[in-house]
């Protein structure tokens, strides 16, 4: 059992580390997780300028992904939607309608010119062995941009998640310019959606922010909504309007959905509702504002790293000088050996060096020779001669020496000296280096890339104020019409969001909305009472069995209903004679005259009565007949 639960243990924490460094949290470096890494590899190693298919693609990165090609095409799709890396050509899905991409073999993709100058560098990549062990794949890319950043991240692992908010391109670059000439500056994300965001409450990636979709108000009776929330899709906002409105949160005549290209979802408001009113009530009670969380865990160092906004960017401008410096460096030394070879060549053919060793029959010898002769000339060369520089001076074609151009070497060693001065130079001072560098991603990449996401501080909706606007319903019980705009002497004050209960003579009731101007009937029977259906009124009835001339008094709640639908709270033939919502009623019953009766009448305290369902039945208020039921106080 010991075994067992050391086994489970074991396995346990290896699939955990592989789930957190393998797969869901990206590495901070260059923001990918492995699949994302790859994917952008194999890219970058087929890369012709042309367009690749997807499938293709797949089947490619499968040499360096453990996995089937389902989760790479799916993840491929994810980072060309983001709209940095790859470029797209097909069907790649729309992230307004959350629509899906087409298959991989009908969609095609490629690396962005923006990705193949910041992503990759052979000379600065360390590699190891893919899952197999035939062939190698990057350990992590050298990213000279905060990818991370720019894109965005989520992922859930074991025991941990990342939310990381995308942010914008030329804002990230001028911030990391402002870290290398020490000066403040303030980042916020940027989302492909758009909206509106509120984020104050950001602190530094490890708050949140509120969005707002972008509405506008076409005329009194529409709303446009142009951009939605991030994380959201034009089918779940309007689902969630739809349910606000069966709700009674808000109320609507039609919405219409011409998302294409661009979002654009029409809402069309009933009389008596306004457009400039309804924006609130969309804000408080619909995905028209959305609230998200932020929390940045990246791999550093193979470790899980919970981290802000500002430390990624410290860290982004150091390695993006490291790398410039290290690049400077290699290119140093390519034109030292540049120089050095010229100059070789120079003096090996300037002094006919050659011509010692035309007469020698031993290859050891011709080498000796060789070394012999130009030690006279290491003071004018930048180092000593090594075996391959002699191997390269002895395959010099003899046509090459018979014309060569001594002119032409020394302008050719001046030019390389001047790069050489200049990369000198800059090594000297890479912090310009690296403003420049990044200067000039701005200059060639900056109007791809504009802010979408509009900042702006939002007031938080104060959804109690807005359920407690108040409305004066009117009714008037002579023509039986009922709404905001009925004039009568009785009005009912009430909010926007209440219902109203009609309750009428036949002994049926039913719920609705609070309407402009209405026509409340039921199959022609009068209106008794209308109110507030606020489920805690108690309704006080006094009804008649015409068959037995017996009264009945029932005191109940209206708990449960159903729009529109019409309920009974009498039985069918029971005529209704009186109705209040006031307990403190006392009636009078005058009895019908039979022979030999003493009494004639009696009160009757209607609060007397317990208070029970809709549906239960009356207590009998007296033992006899009664003629007529009048009102005491």
């Amino acid at each position: 059992m010991e075994d067992i639960k050391q086994l489970m243990q074991d396995h346990y924490i290896k699939y955990a580390s592989y789930v957190i460094l393998d797969r869901a949290i990206p590495h901070v470096i260059d923001g990918l997780k492995p699949v994302q890494r790859r994917i952008l590899y194999t890219l970058w190693q087929m890369h012709d300028g042309k367009l690749h298919k997807v499938a293709n693609v797949a089947g490619q990165t499968m040499a360096l992904h453990p996995h089937g090609d389902a989760p790479i095409v799916e993840a491929l799709v994810n980072i060309a939607n983001k709209g940095y890396l790859l470029d797209r050509q097909g069907n790649f899905g729309n992230l307004f309608t959350g629509d899906p991409a087409a298959a991989g073999r009908y969609i095609e993709t490629r690396l962005t010119p923006m990705a193949k100058e910041t992503l990759f560098n052979p000379d600065l990549t360390a590699t190891l062995p893919s899952y197999d062990g035939r062939h190698q794949e990057p350990v992590c890319l050298p990213a000279k941009i905060p990818v991370v950043l720019l894109q965005g991240a989520d992922g859930i692992a074991v025991g941990m998640s990342t939310h990381i908010f995308p942010h914008n391109f030329v804002e990230l670059l001028e911030a990391e310019i402002a870290i290398l000439e020490g000066k403040p500056f303030n980042i916020l994300p940027d989302f492909p959606t758009g909206g509106i965001m509120d984020a104050t409450e950001y602190d530094n990636g490890r708050g949140k922010v509120r969005l707002r979709a972008k509405i506008e108000v076409r005329d009194a009776k529409t709303l446009t909504i142009t951009e939605i929330c991030y994380g959201t899709t034009t089918e779940s906002l309007i689902r969630s309007i739809d349910e606000a409105a069966k709700k009674g949160k808000i109320k609507i005549d039609a919405i219409n959905d011409y998302t294409a290209e661009k979002v654009e979802i029409e809402i069309k408001l009933p009389r008596g509702q306004y457009a400039e009113d309804l924006l609130d009530a969309l804000y408080a009670y619909t995905e028209c504002q959305v609230t998200l969380h932020s929390q940045i865990v990246v791999i550093k160092d193979n470790y899980p790293w919970e981290t802000d906004v500002d430390s990624i960017l410290h860290l982004y401008t150091e390695k993006l000088q490291e790398y410039l410096r290290r690049e400077l460096e290699i290119e140093q030394d390519r034109l030292k050996e540049k120089i050095f070879e010229k100059s070789l060549e120079q003096i090996f053919i300037e002094n006919r060096l050659y011509k010692l060793i035309e007469n020698l029959d031993s290859y050891e010898k011709v080498h000796q020779t060789i070394t012999a002769s130009l030690v006279p000339f290491h003071s004018q060369l930048l180092r000593e001669p090594t075996e391959d520089d002699r191997e390269r001076l002895l395959s010099i074609p003899i046509r090459r020496i018979s014309r060569f151009d001594i002119k032409k070497n020394q302008e050719d060693i001046l030019a390389y000296g001047e790069q050489l001065a200049v990369v000198e130079k800059d090594l000297k001072s890479i912090k310009k280096v690296a403003i420049r560098y990044l200067n000039g991603l701005i200059k060639k990449f900056a109007s791809d890339y504009p802010r979408k996401t509009e900042i702006q501080a939002i007031q938080q909706v104060n959804t109690r104020a807005m359920e407690t606007r108040q409305v004066s319903v009117g009714f008037d019980p002579a023509t039986g019409f009922v709404g905001t705009k009925v004039v009568s002497p009785h009005v009912i004050e009430c909010t926007n969001f209440d219902k109203l209960l009609v309750i009428f003579k036949d002994g049926t009731y039913q719920v609705i909305n609070i309407p402009e101007k209405q026509y409340v009937h039921h199959n022609g029977n009068k209106v008794v009472y209308v109110g507030i259906a606020d489920k805690k009124t108690v309704v006080n009835v006094v009804y008649r069995d015409p068959e037995t001339h017996y009264v009945y008094a029932k005191r109940f709640i209206i708990e449960k209903f159903i729009l529109e639908k019409v309920y009974r709270y009498l039985d069918e033939g029971m005529s209704l004679e009186f109705i209040s919502t006031d307990s403190q009623v006392t009636l009078e019953l005058q009895f019908i005259p039979k022979p030999r009766q003493t009494l004639a009448k009696t009160q009757f305290q209607i609060d007397k009565v317990a208070v029970k369902g809709v549906s239960a039945k009356g207590i009998r208020m007296a033992n006899r007949e009664v003629k007529k039921i009048v009102l005491v106080k």
